[in-house]
C-alpha cells in the first residue's frame, strides 16, 4: 500500500512539473521571448537547404553594371523610354505582368520645368513612352510609405505625369507598397498581403494603394480583382489582411532567373526564344548593380560556418513572395494544437529517461533531446511546416531542472530514511553507496552470500567481577567505538552487541563482490586495535589484578537470510541461518587452539587477495554435521 501511495505521489509530481514545463513553454513563445531564436534556426535551416525549389512564376529584369555601362551618359531617374521599351517587348512576349520596383517621384520633364522653366516640343514627349505603357494597365509601379512626426503614415507616390496615366486612376489596381517587413535583427522574413496604413482621413483609403506590391503582382497574374476582399490562387485563399505571413524562399541570393535590362533594349528582342520563354511570368524590373542601396539582410546574410553570408536585392525578395502565392508553396506554422500535442509528447519521453538516468547521462539525454528537436524542426522545413525548435528544447531544459531538483529531494528523503534505519549500523559511504546504487534493501527477507564476523573478549568475566558497572559500561564502550571503527572502515554492517561480544556481516545490506576480503581486513584490525587497547587497560585500571586484555574472532561465509526479523511490535535488521551459527562456532574454538583469528575455509577460498595463515586444523563444531577446516588468520597482503 505504501508502495501504491509513494508510486502515485510521483507521478502526481511528474504530472504537475510537466503541466508547469509545457505552460512556461507556452507563455514564453507568446511573449516573443523565444522569437530571436527561431528565427535563428529558421536561418539555419534554410542555408543547409540551399535551393530548395526551382522558381517557375517570376523573372527579374535587372539594371546591371553592364546595363548601365551602356547608358553611362543618361541619369537613371532618365530612364523612362528605356523602362517602357523593356515593358513593351515583355508585354509583347506574353509576360503576365510586369512590375517596376524603381519609383520616380519626379518625371524628366518636371524636373526640367522645375530647373529651366519651360520645355521644347521634343522634350515634351520624353515620358510618352512610358505613360503610354501605364496606361495598358499591364505595367504595376510602387509607392512606399514613410511616418510622420505625429504617427500617421504618409504615401510617397511616382510622379503624377505617371499617376495621371493609370486607367481610370484606380491606383488599388496599379500600384502596390513596396515596403518590406525586417524583424528586430534587420532580416526579412515575413510578409503581409494588405500593410495596415494609419491615414489622417479615413476617406482618403479607398483612392490610395492598399496591397502590398508582391500581393498585387500576384493577384493580378492570376486575373485576379484586387478591390476583391479576397483572392484564390493555387487552390489557396487569400484573405485582405495585415496578417504577417512566413516568406518561403526558393533559396539563397540569384536563385531567381535574371535577365539584364539591356537584352530586352536588342533590336527585336521580342522573337528571340529566351524572351519569349518568358511568357506567363511574373517580370519585376529592378536594379542589381553594385553599390545600390536595396539590399536587404534574409536569412541567407548570416554566416554560419561558411554557408550564407549574402544580402538579396529588394526585387528578388518581392519575387520570392510571388512565387510563393502562385505555386502554393508557402510555410505554414504547425497548428497550436498539434505543436502542444508534439510538445507534450516530447516532455512525457523525456521525463521518463531523466527520471530513470543518474544527473551526469541525463545532461547527455537533453541535448539528443534538443538534437532531436532540431532534427524534427529541419524535417517539417522541408515539407514546408514551421515546427518550433526553441519551446521545446526550452521544456527539456526546464523538465531537466525540475526533475533533477525532483531526485535530489527525493535522494535526501531516501538518504535520510535509509540512515535512520541503517545509520547505526554501517558507514556512511555504504549508506551512499546504498542510495547511489538506486537498489532498496528488501526489508521482508532475502538470501545473500555474505561473511559473518563474531568477536568476544576473553576472560570478561573475571574483568566484570574486578570492576563496578559503571567502569564495565565505560569500558565497552571504549573498545566497542574503536573496534566499529575498524568495521565501518570496511564497510561491515554492525549487527548487535551480545554482552562482550560484537556481530557483524559484510555484504548487506550492500551486496560487495569482495565480502570475505573485507571481513579479514576488519578482522586482522580488531586484532591490532586490541593489542593497542591493552595499553589503555593498564593505563586506565591500574593495580586491580586484571587478566591480559585479549579476544577472539571467528569468520565464515555462505548464505544467509536477511532482513527485518521480529514481530509486529519490534523489528530489527539482522542475518540468520548456518553461516551465522558456524561462524559464532568458529570464534569459541579460537581460545581452544590458541588462536585470535580463525577463519573457515569457505572464507579463505571466496577471498580475492592473499592470506597469510598460521596453524590449519579440522574441528567439529556444534550443530555440524561436517567437520570444519579452520585456519588461523596471522594478516592480509595486498
Amino acid at each position: 500500500m505504501e508502495i501504491d501511495q509513494t508510486g502515485r505521489r510521483t507521478r502526481n509530481r511528474f504530472a504537475l512539473l510537466i503541466a508547469a514545463t509545457l505552460l512556461l513553454t507556452q507563455l514564453a513563445a507568446a511573449s516573443g521571448l523565444l522569437q530571436l531564436i527561431e528565427n535563428s534556426y529558421s536561418d539555419l535551416w534554410h542555408r543547409i537547404a540551399g535551393l530548395r525549389h526551382t522558381p517557375e512564376h517570376t523573372v527579374l529584369i535587372t539594371i546591371d553594371e553592364a546595363t548601365l555601362n551602356a547608358y553611362r551618359d543618361e541619369p537613371l531617374a532618365f530612364w523612362s523610354p528605356q523602362i517602357a521599351k523593356a515593358s513593351q517587348v515583355l508585354r509583347e512576349s506574353g509576360v503576365a505582368i510586369v512590375g517596376l520596383d524603381m519609383m520616380f517621384s519626379i518625371s524628366p520633364e518636371q524636373w526640367l520645368r522645375k530647373h529651366q522653366g519651360t520645355i521644347d516640343s521634343g522634350i515634351a514627349t520624353y515620358d510618352l513612352p512610358i505613360r503610354n505603357e501605364i496606361s495598358t494597365g499591364r505595367l504595376v509601379m510602387v509607392s512606399s510609405r514613410q511616418q510622420s512626426s505625429d504617427g500617421f503614415d504618409e504615401l510617397l507616390l511616382p510622379a503624377s505625369d505617371y499617376l495621371l496615366a493609370v486607367p481610370d486612376f484606380d491606383l488599388n489596381t496599379h500600384l502596390g507598397l513596396a515596403d518590406l517587413l525586417s524583424d528586430l535583427d534587420g532580416g526579412v522574413r515575413h510578409f503581409n498581403l494588405a500593410p495596415e496604413l494609419k491615414l489622417r482621413r479615413e476617406s482618403d483609403r479607398a483612392a490610395l494603394p492598399s496591397l502590398s506590391f508582391a500581393t498585387l503582382l500576384a493577384v493580378r497574374a492570376n486575373g485576379a480583382d484586387a478591390h476583391s476582399a479576397e483572392w484564390s490562387i493555387n487552390n489557396h485563399l487569400y484573405s485582405r489582411s495585415s496578417e504577417q505571413r512566413r516568406i518561403s524562399y526558393s533559396g539563397p541570393p540569384g536563385t531567381i532567373p535574371r535577365v539584364p535590362l539591356i537584352d530586352l533594349l536588342q533590336e527585336g528582342a521580342s522573337s528571340k526564344a529566351e524572351i519569349r520563354a518568358l511568357a506567363g511570368k511574373v517580370a519585376i524590373i529592378g536594379v542589381a548593380y553594385a553599390g545600390m542601396n536595396d539590399v536587404h539582410k534574409t536569412p541567407y546574410t548570416t554566416s554560419f560556418m561558411g554557408m550564407g553570408g549574402r544580402f538579396m536585392i529588394g526585387p528578388e525578395i518581392h519575387a520570392n513572395i510571388v512565387e510563393n502565392m502562385l505555386s502554393g508553396r508557402e510555410l505554414h506554422p504547425l497548428p497550436l494544437p498539434v505543436s502542444i500535442a508534439y510538445q507534450l509528447l516530447m516532455l512525457l519521453l523525456f521525463a521518463w529517461l531523466f527520471y530513470l538516468q543518474q544527473s551526469s547521462r541525463g545532461a547527455v539525454i537533453l541535448l539528443l533531446g534538443a538534437t532531436l528537436a532540431a532534427a524534427i524542426a529541419y524535417a517539417g522545413f522541408v515539407a514546408d511546416i514551421i515546427i518550433p525548435v526553441a519551446e521545446p528544447q526550452l521544456g527539456l531544459l526546464l523538465l531537466f531542472l525540475g526533475v533533477l531538483s525532483f531526485k535530489h529531494a527525493s535522494e535526501e528523503r531516501e538518504r535520510e530514511r535509509i540512515t535512520q534505519l541503517f545509520g547505526r549500523y554501517v558507514s556512511d559511504n555504504v549508506v551512499d553507496q546504498l542510495i547511489e546504487s538506486g537498489g532498496e534493501p528488501i526489508l521482508g527477507g532475502t538470501t545473500e552470500q555474505i561473511t559473518v564476523l563474531f568477536s568476544d573478549i576473553r576472560n570478561f568475566t573475571t574483568i566484570s567481577e574486578r570492576l563496578d558497572a559503571q567502569e564495565v559500561v565505560e569500558m565497552l564502550n571504549t573498545y566497542f567505538d574503536r573496534a566499529c571503527d575498524a568495521v565501518l572502515e570496511e564497510g561491515g554492517t554492525v549487527d548487535k552487541f551480545i554482552g562482550d561480544a560484537i556481530m557483524v556481516q559484510f555484504g548487506a545490506p550492500y551486496h560487495f563482490e569482495d565480502h570475505a576480503d573485507r571481513a579479514l581486513r576488519a578482522a586482522v584490525a580488531i586484532k591490532q586495535v586490541a593489542a593497542d587497547f591493552r595499553v589503555w587497560m593498564t593505563g586506565r585500571f591500574p593495580e586491580r589484578n586484571l587478566p591480559e586484555f585479549a579476544i577472539g574472532i571467528g569468520l565464515h561465509s555462505g548464505e544467509a537470510v536477511i532482513g527485518n526479523i521480529g514481530s509486529s511490535r519490534r523489528l530489527e535488521y539482522t542475518v540468520i541461518g548456518d553461516t551465522v551459527n558456524a561462524a559464532s562456532r568458529i570464534e569459541g574454538k579460537t581460545k581452544e587452539l590458541g588462536c585470535v583469528i580463525l577463519a573457515s575455509s569457505a572464507t579463505i577460498e571466496s577471498a580475492q587477495q592473499k592470506v597469510s595463515t598460521g596453524k590449519v586444523q579440522r574441528v567439529s563444531v556444534k550443530g555440524k554435521a561436517i567437520e570444519l577446516e579452520l585456519y588461523e588468520v596471522l594478516d592480509t597482503v595486498d
